[in-house]
């Protein structure tokens, strides 16, 4: 895209001239993808804050259902964490609280499938 001209200053000045623009163009163009990029930062931690009682509501309910599921025959026992082996009085320490904490899960779990279900309601109705 250089002009023809007898005069070489011309051409010099036309060639500084499109590097310049070729600058220009090369800064705006990373400046709006800088800004673009800003602005869905912004937007995307606003999401989080909007959505983070929800979202920390989700998780428990998810962690519910992961220790709802958890088979006492297959998966617990073999590990030492069954109900038998603190059901005498070792219910206070960390690991007897676990465990009870897993059998009220799996005691409840009418209540979970409830949640589960206006969860997924919700869900479907919000997007």
């Amino acid at each position: 895209m250089q002009l023809q001209t007898p005069n070489s200053s011309l051409r010099k000045q036309d060639h500084e001239y499109l590097l310049l623009e070729k600058l220009n163009h090369d800064t705006l163009k990373s400046f709006s993808v800088s800004l673009k990029r800003h602005s869905a930062l912004s937007s995307l931690r606003l999401a989080y804050r909007i959505m983070g009682l929800w979202t920390l509501l989700e998780g428990f309910l998810l962690l519910a259902n992961a220790l709802a599921i958890l088979n006492e025959d297959r998966f617990l026992a073999p590990r030492g964490w069954s109900f038998a082996e603190v059901s005498g009085g070792r219910t206070k320490s960390l690991k007897g609280q676990l465990i009870g904490l897993i059998y009220a899960t799996q005691y409840l779990r009418l209540p979970l499938i409830v949640l589960n279900a206006i969860t997924i309601v919700v869900k479907l109705v919000s997007g």
